[in-house]
């Protein structure tokens, strides 16, 4: 039997939910006998593969460079798993929602600089008028809330996915 393709993505969060993969441990190990890991920020690989099985994205959509890259995660993805709260509810990167981004870019580059006070402009991706979740842009087929979710939840997600089982998941309620 052929290994399952693995890829996890960190859109807008800080990282944590990626700092729980690895806290696995020996887990790590039983995934990696299941699993090949195709595409990471824990891996050399610039573009997106095709054909991958299953795909943990970390983080809010607050970019149009985030939203693209989630629409290709979702085209070359079986099954999507929502990874922790940024990626469940927008969470953290959400607080800056009830600011326009001019005003807050604004803020951020211009008012609060000391030196070469300016908005950015190249390089930077622009940001979309809100920090949204995941679902709302694209079907995800998991939700794993927490901040960051434990290990052993994620561990639980990935063998129950690597052995062909839904995973038991808490209920996650949505508005």
């Amino acid at each position: 039997m052929s290994k399952l393709k693995l890829a996890t993505v960190w859109l807008d969060g800080c990282s944590g939910c990626h700092m729980s993969l690895l806290d696995l441990d020996e887990g790590i190990l039983t995934v990696a006998q299941q699993a090949d890991l195709v595409y990471s920020p824990l891996v050399d690989a610039t573009e997106f593969p095709a054909g991958v099985d299953v795909t943990l994205v970390e983080g809010a959509v607050s970019s149009q460079e985030d939203l693209s890259k989630l629409q290709t995660i979702r085209a070359r993805t079986r099954l999507l798993v929502s990874l922790g709260d940024c990626a469940v509810t927008a969470n953290v990167p959400s607080m800056r929602n009830t600011i326009p981004v001019q005003k807050l870019l604004q803020f951020i580059y211009v008012a609060g600089a000391d030196v070469n006070p300016a908005v950015p402009t190249q390089g930077v991706p622009a940001l979309l008028p809100q920090a949204r979740p995941l679902h709302d842009y694209v079907k995800v087929d998991f939700h794993l809330p927490g901040c960051p979710p434990r290990p052993d939840a994620i561990l639980a997600l990935l063998s129950a996915v690597l052995e062909g089982r839904a995973p038991k998941l808490p209920a996650v309620k949505f508005g």
